[in-house]
């Protein structure tokens, strides 16, 4: 089935999406929020894969990068946007029920979203979530230290100056992405495809320069505390070398009683690129099993 392509209004503007399989075929779609803020959903597109066995897959573009609308207004970027945008998608598609997988920044945008208590999301995927953003600093700064000395010392200078758009922040960068972002070789192209299309603003007002760097209003946001207040089937993915590290994902995964945690071995923060295959079935035997809570 070719997958079907749209867009939705929202607020003046207009949000891209794909859904892939028929929503019809009766089993529960599963929706995807990709990472950034700001970094489109190319990187997550071999979810896709899962509509190949029925289930169907619904993948958009946050308004401000991608194919969706980028306004030139750095005020409109806060998270009450994105739960609203995400409420949107769903009222115009008509997914009364769904599953929701968010990715890295998606991760902390769906946990805000349960928060508000929406009706028909039956299981919850985190995948390499941000849950804590000083958290992520403090673990950024340590995965710095393990970079080879130059790399570190050059990331750490710049960051401090503010000069993070120059040539040598980025070459030193380079060897914190490859370790802790995505260890695949080559660098996938669906990896590239993003970081052609993301959306610059966005990111860099409400996150920052960097991964490594946060300067923007999500620079004290934390959801952590509030994890015990979701009360649905969770699973928390992600790599032994992620950038969300171990550290953070275990606390998060012990903060949610009954939920799961996978670790793959061979990957850090885009396991869905880097073990595909135990990524997806992974993923599909999760929301396909009984959704009774299990301690793990």
């Amino acid at each position: 089935m070719e997958p079907k392509e749209g867009y939705i209004n929202f607020k003046n503007y207009k949000t891209y999406y794909v859904v892939y399989g028929d929503l019809s075929s009766g089993k529960t779609p599963l929706v995807v929020l990709h990472g950034g803020p700001g970094y489109p959903h190319y990187h997550l597109n071999n979810l896709s894969e899962l509509a190949e066995k029925g289930r169907p897959v619904i993948l958009y573009d946050q308004l401000g990068c991608g194919k969706s609308d980028r306004p030139e207004d750095p005020e409109i970027w806060t998270v009450a946007l994105f739960i609203e945008e995400l409420a949107t998608i769903r009222e115009a598609l008509k997914l009364n029920t769904i599953h929701l997988l968010g990715h890295s920044w998606g991760g902390l945008l769906a946990v805000e979203y349960m928060l508000t208590r929406p009706k028909g999301v039956e299981k919850l995927i985190l995948s390499s979530p941000t849950l804590d953003s000083r958290l992520w600093v403090e673990e950024a700064s340590r995965l710095t230290n393990e970079l080879p000395s130059w790399a570190g010392n050059v990331m750490r200078k710049h960051e401090a100056e503010d000069t993070t758009g120059s040539y040598e922040y980025q070459q030193a960068y380079a060897e914190f992405r490859n370790r802790f972002i995505c260890r695949a070789e080559p660098y996938p192209p669906l990896l590239i495809k993003a970081d052609s299309e993301m959306g610059a603003q966005v990111y860099e007002t409400m996150w920052g320069p960097s991964e490594s760097h946060i300067t923007g209003i999500l620079k004290n946001w934390s959801v952590l505390n509030r994890l015990g207040e979701i009360d649905i089937p969770t699973l928390f993915l992600s790599g032994k070398y992620d950038e969300a590290t171990p550290k953070q994902i275990e606390l998060g995964h012990k903060r949610m009683h009954g939920s799961k945690w996978v670790l793959f071995e061979n990957s850090s923060h885009t396991a869905n690129l880097e073990e595909p295959e135990k990524y997806l079935q992974t993923v599909e035997e999760f929301l396909s099993s009984n959704p009774i809570h299990q301690n793990s």
